[in-house]
């Protein structure tokens, strides 16, 4: 009696899952069409089969029932797998004949015959020529002609304004200041000495300060307070036998030092509160202001075709040594910084006569990454130029052809740099021009350079 009800009750639900699919494969034709019915039907009565195998009684340890029950398996799934798949529809917009317009009603006598539709003329066939991967080398040169390159026009505009400029500033003091021995003002940068890139918008005046040699000497960078080679103090000497006052500059002097901060300062004065600016930039057809609010003396100058900004050094030359009054941040107010910037200029010059190498590109180019670079701006100008001349100690070939090669190997010699956190200067061994660098800049700075060698488009691609 038990076994009945289940069997009854399996041919209630039987009836049930058929009457289901049954009114499915009813309306299916309504909704997909004739073809989709048919591979409706024909999936749906492979499930029923499936279906009907699995909730139907098993018998146990008869071979030739499961045999039968295997092959009728892969049958239904043959069945599946061969279902017809319903014609792709064509897209709109890949028809050549507009849609159906609504037919008219025919003329009396006309006949209704079919149309007939010819083929859309083949298209002639173009092939399409493959696509040329640029080398390393084109990429580079492509670069620097597109986006690093200053136009003449703008170098010689800024250049011209900066000339003028000094020259109202070097007849100001000549006047304002004539008991104090400066020499003749002269420009100096990058811009000057054709290693600028991206647009001309600064440059260096540099300022003569005229020492006595008898009465001033250098104490090396080593013996100073902050015991950093880079930086020195000039003392005044024999103050036993010429007293205060027999130097113009005696009135500088902070502890028998040479202070750079009471020169600055002084010069700051004079450049915000003394000179006329807005009558020379008339007379120039510039605005010029200086910037008071920086330590550094700085004038910003806007033309209508070029805005530049113009810092002023003093700088005092001895014992072979070009200082700059550029001290350290901080409490220290007597140091000078040592400046290399002309010896740079020189060597790579020199070498890129010796053997027409292309040095100076290369540093045009990888100047003009650095310094658009929000991660690498702090390794452009001096540090590039001595990895280069370091570089240039062991590479001999620097042709022009070899640009990319030499390229990806500054990239390499960077890397090794920042993993140590030194980089010894060209001109000074005991310097090290990273000595400023914080640890997290010079991380961030080596694992940009480490992911560019292997890639080196992540560079080129920099805005």
């Amino acid at each position: 009696m038990a076994e009945f009800g289940r069997q009854r009750g399996k041919r209630q639900e039987d009836g049930g899952l058929g009457s289901v699919l049954d009114l499915l494969l009813a309306n299916a034709r309504l909704v997909l069409g004739v073809t989709g019915a048919a591979v409706l039907a024909i999936a749906t009565l492979a499930v029923k089969r499936l279906i009907d195998r699995a909730t139907s009684p098993r018998d146990e340890g008869d071979p030739k029932a499961e045999q039968k029950t295997l092959e009728e398996s892969w049958q239904d799934l043959a069945l599946i797998k061969a279902t017809p798949k319903p014609p792709k529809k064509q897209r709109r917009e890949d028809l050549s004949e507009p849609l159906l317009s609504p037919a008219r009603p025919l003329a009396p006598g006309e006949t209704s015959e079919p149309r007939v539709y010819s083929a859309p003329p083949e298209a002639p066939q173009v092939e399409s020529s493959p696509l040329r991967c640029l080398t390393l080398q084109e990429k580079l040169l492509s670069h620097y002609s597109s986006r690093l390159a200053v136009p003449e026009v703008q170098v010689s505009l800024a250049l011209q304004l900066a000339r003028r400029i000094c020259t109202q500033l070097q007849n100001f003091l000549r006047n304002k200041c004539s008991e104090l021995p400066f020499g003749s003002l002269f420009l100096s940068g990058p811009l000057l000495d054709g290693l600028e890139v991206l647009t001309a918008d600064h440059i260096h005046l540099m300022l003569p300060v005229v020492l006595d040699a008898a009465l001033w000497s250098l104490i090396p960078g080593e013996d100073t307070v902050v015991r950093n080679p880079q930086y020195w103090m000039i003392k005044r000497t024999d103050l036993e036998y010429f007293p205060r006052g027999c130097s113009p500059w005696d009135r500088f002097i902070v502890g028998r030092y040479l202070s750079s901060n009471a020169l600055n300062e002084t010069l700051h004065k004079m450049l915000v509160a003394s000179i006329n600016w807005p009558a020379i930039g008339s007379l120039l057809g510039t605005v010029i202001h200086p910037v008071v609010a920086s330590q550094e003396l700085k004038l910003e100058v806007k033309h209508d075709q070029v805005e530049l900004s113009i810092t002023l050094f003093p700088v005092v030359e001895m014992e072979d040594k070009v200082l700059l009054a550029a001290p350290p941040e901080g409490l220290v107010e007597n140091l000078w910084l040592e400046s290399f910037y002309r010896a740079e200029v020189s060597k790579v010059k020199e070498l890129d006569a010796g053997d027409s190498g292309a040095r100076q590109h290369c540093l045009c180019i990888l100047n003009g990454i650095c310094k658009s670079h929000p991660t690498l701006h702090k390794l452009s100008g001096s540090p590039l130029t001595h990895v280069v001349l370091h570089l240039s100690a062991t590479s001999s070939d620097w042709a022009e052809e070899s640009l990319a090669d030499r390229f990806q190997q500054v990239l390499e010699e960077l890397v090794g740099y920042l993993e140590k956190g030194v980089l010894p200067s060209y001109f000074n061994h005991k310097i090290n021009l990273f000595c400023e660098l914080l640890e997290d800049e010079i991380d961030e700075m080596g694992f940009m350079l480490y992911r560019a060698i292997s890639e080196p488009e992540l560079l080129l691609k920099q805005k």
